[in-house]
């Protein structure tokens, strides 16, 4: 009866040790389009299958390169100004990029190291953007921690 327990127990352990799935994605595109699909869109569905495995993705999004058009609080104030494509529909994406945040847990990780090249201050990031000293130290821990790597350029 002993090892029936014991063998219960090791199964249910087991069985909950694998309810969750976590992914890095290494974001540096300027490309709007690249963007939509392989952040906003992928990340919705690729959570939407785990949940109906009955498993939890945890997603963290290292953003550096091109990619620090999307978290601005106003792009209108920065370099990014003169981008036609950016501006046009900015009010829009800045929304679903928050939804990522409040809705499906994203975590937004921001390289400290290059804001300056593209004149960015904290104060010029939306608040649930964390600043780190730069991707790299993001994109080690991540992938010390488990998570799997998919670059986004």
């Amino acid at each position: 009866m002993k090892k029936i327990l014991l063998l219960l127990l090791t199964l249910s352990t087991l069985m909950f040790a694998e309810t969750s799935v976590k992914v890095v994605y290494d974001l540096t595109t300027k490309n709007i389009k690249a963007f939509e699909m392989k952040i906003l869109k992928a990340i919705v569905a690729n959570k939407a299958y785990y949940e109906s495995k009955l498993k939890e993705l945890d997603v963290t999004v290292v953003i550096h390169g091109g990619s620090y058009r999307y978290f601005t609080v106003d792009p209108t104030k920065t370099e990014y100004k003169t981008d036609k494509e950016l501006l046009a529909d900015y009010t829009n994406l800045k929304k679903r990029v928050k939804t990522m945040h409040d809705t499906y847990d994203v975590e937004f990780l921001m390289c400290g190291a290059g804001m300056p090249k593209h004149g960015l201050q904290a104060k010029d990031i939306v608040p649930y953007v964390k600043i780190i000293p730069n991707s790299t130290i993001g994109l080690i821990d991540r992938q010390n921690e488990g998570y799997a790597y998919i670059p986004v350029n």
